[in-house]
């Protein structure tokens, strides 16, 4: 259990937790929102002990153990990410130290006492190693960062190598992977595409400890979590249920919440007019000094801003004709690396599409093409009649104008706004009072991101292309967004991991996979219902390998022979790795560390059995990868 009694932070001014209280019991399974800036991640960071509160305790069982996966990158280790992982995982040092002691056990120039001693030690460090299950260790570790989106061959690669995002998978990788008592996960879905969150949902399903997260997707939320904790106004209130249920809990509460409000109000306006009125009467002195008093005393009820009561509107589109956007044959390479070969698609008027794919797959290449900030290197891209066209992606906030202030970039381009009208809009999109006249320099980078994305909706396009939009958007304006786009009369091509966002939004989902679409007439759930049924009944993959060799019989026949010298090699893994564990269950034996030859035999074979099995596991990897090219 989590006990954390009357949390006070200040930082400066602003009292971020006021005599914060939350218990967080043994196999809680929680979601902590709250709004950009309320403290959801300091709150993890106190968790932790990474940071101090001004006064009060958080306290948990000193057996405990706690992952946190942070939201901002740690630079990790320059080293081969399963090497990284087995250090992460306290696996690589116990494989030194059994190392070490092999080599001793297995020298004749040992002395039976300094032999005994370690042939202890070496079978204590056996035992260790497997609780932390180090002999399966690999094989899970490639279960895990393959559910995560990693490629065979990754495991060899150097940390450094990877960018930001696959280096936030490796670092939950180890989360994973030591399954700690606790998680605090802070935006763990923000790097993953849509395949990888739904391997994660699976792997949490089965997990059994403590889980808190912190996450903008709602969907991810509805399925992992039975409880909601809000983070508001330095406090926590807890609702009983996933975020569907939190939503609509905390409008019921609202609406109490506002007729307190109202007789709170009506309470203190009559107490100051009887105070008004007798102040200065001998008779009314002590009635009047009650009255202050109780004034004094009266805690104002503070309710959380709802933005959702703010509409936001694109201004009307005017017509284009019925074909929109027309993409012929279009293949674009950089370099060697051939991200689409001859893609065709036709965008008609009205249509709302979702590109999805996992990471790396060219959503957002292809969406530069569509919107003309690149060129294919075949093929073409043509708009069509009348089309205005609006792109934006996280690169979009390069082009704002550094020396302008946020209002002085938006004021003027819409003529259906007045200044009251903009001012909501910009609150919305979380730039509220002063915050409209700092300079768009000194913006953060989701800061610059959300008001780039304002300007586009205030434009009077027709055609919207939109790369990953709801990244810097908390909840209330991402449903406010969402709400505009539905009712946006033009048309509009997406890139969106918030599978929520887009199961509500989408009526055509076009799947990059490689190098080729692959289009589904209906909205995220369909596609998802599709693919499954697909992938049950025919690998689509698998039949077009095959079409594409010329010769499905020999491809089909290679397949069969690599599949039964692949059943083969695993046998031959399984006794290996059996023997290895016999020999090792051997030397925990009191009779077998008394013989001395034996131990030294037993040790000897043991450090033969790890030189096979690693040639055999090369030959797995090796065979493996033969499958994949095939199908």
């Amino acid at each position: 259990m989590i006990n954390i009694q009357n949390l006070f932070l200040r930082f400066g001014e602003r009292v971020l937790f006021n005599t914060l209280s939350w218990m967080i019991p043994d196999g809680s399974r929680i979601g902590l929102v709250g709004n950009n800036g309320t403290g959801k991640t300091t709150l993890f960071r106190m968790i932790i002990s990474e940071m101090k509160p001004d006064s009060g305790s958080v306290d948990s069982s000193k057996n405990q153990t706690i992952g946190y996966l942070p939201q901002d990158l740690y630079e990790l280790e320059p080293v081969p990410l399963m090497l990284f992982l087995k250090k992460q995982c306290g696996i690589y040092e116990l494989e030194e130290k059994i190392k070490h002691l092999e080599h001793l056990l297995s020298s004749p120039e040992e002395n039976p006492a300094e032999h005994e001693e370690h042939l202890t030690k070496y079978g204590n460090l056996r035992e260790t190693y497997r609780i932390k299950e180090g002999y399966s260790f690999e094989s899970r570790a490639m279960s895990i960062i393959s559910g995560l989106g990693f490629k065979l061959g990754d495991e060899k690669k150097n940390c450094s190598e990877f960018s930001g995002g696959w280096k936030m998978r490796i670092l939950l990788s180890v989360i994973l992977l030591n399954k700690p008592d606790i998680m605090l996960l802070d935006e763990p879905t923000n790097h993953l595409d849509t395949e990888s969150m739904e391997w994660l949902e699976g792997f949490l399903k089965d997990y059994a400890g403590t889980l808190v997260v912190i996450s903008h997707d709602r969907m991810f939320l509805n399925k992992m979590i039975t409880e909601i904790a809000e983070l508001f106004n330095g406090k926590i209130t807890v609702y009983r249920g996933n975020y569907s249920y939190y939503l609509a809990e905390k409008d019921k509460r609202l609406e109490i919440l506002e007729k307190e409000l109202e007789a709170q109000k009506g309470e203190i306006k009559k107490t100051k007019e009887f105070i008004d009125r007798f102040r200065y009467k001998n008779t009314k002195a002590k009635q009047v000094q009650s009255r202050i008093k109780k004034l004094e005393k009266i805690e104002l009820i503070s309710i959380e801003t709802d933005n959702r009561r703010i509409r936001i509107n694109f201004p009307d589109c005017p017509r284009s004709g019925r074909e929109v956007l027309k993409v012929e044959n279009v293949s674009k390479s950089y370099g060697q690396l051939q991200v689409f070969r001859n893609v065709n698609l036709n965008v008609y008027r009205g249509e709302k599409i979702a590109l999805v794919g996992v990471n790396g797959a060219g959503k957002s290449t292809f969406s530069r093409l569509i919107g003309k900030v690149e060129e294919p290197t075949e093929g073409n891209v043509e708009l069509g009649t009348n089309v205005k066209m609006s792109f934006f992606s996280q690169e979009t906030s390069e082009n704002l104008n550094y020396f302008r202030s946020v209002w002085d970039e938006v004021y003027g381009i819409s003529s259906d706004l007045d200044d009251k009208g903009l001012r909501n809009l910009l609150g919305a999109f979380l730039f509220s009072g002063d915050d409209i006249n700092k300079k768009i320099s000194i913006l953060s980078g989701g800061e610059k991101s959300r008001l780039a994305l304002l300007k586009i909706l205030l434009r009077d396009s027709n055609l919207l292309i939109l790369d990953e939009p709801t990244n810097h958007l908390d909840y209330q304006t991402k449903e406010l967004f969402q709400e505009a786009l539905l009712n946006y009369t033009g048309t509009m091509v997406i890139v969106s991991h918030d599978r929520f966002f887009l199961d509500n939004l989408a009526d055509r989902i076009v799947e990059i996979r490689n190098g080729k679409f692959h289009e589904y007439h209906g909205n995220y759930s369909y596609f998802i219902e599709k693919r499954a049924a697909m992938q049950m009944t025919l690998n689509e993959s698998d039949d077009l390998a095959m079409r594409e060799r010329g010769n499905p019989k020999k491809s089909a026949k290679l397949k069969r022979e690599l599949k039964s010298d692949l059943r083969n090699l695993e046998k031959e893994i399984t006794d290996l790795e059996d023997k290895k564990k016999q020999n090792d269950n051997e030397l925990c034996k009191a009779e077998v560390i008394k013989d001395v030859m034996l131990t030294r035999n037993l040790v000897r074979e043991n450090r033969k059995l790890e030189k096979i099995l690693k040639k055999k596991y090369e030959e797995w990897e090796d065979l493996t990868l033969r499958l994949e090219e095939l199908e």
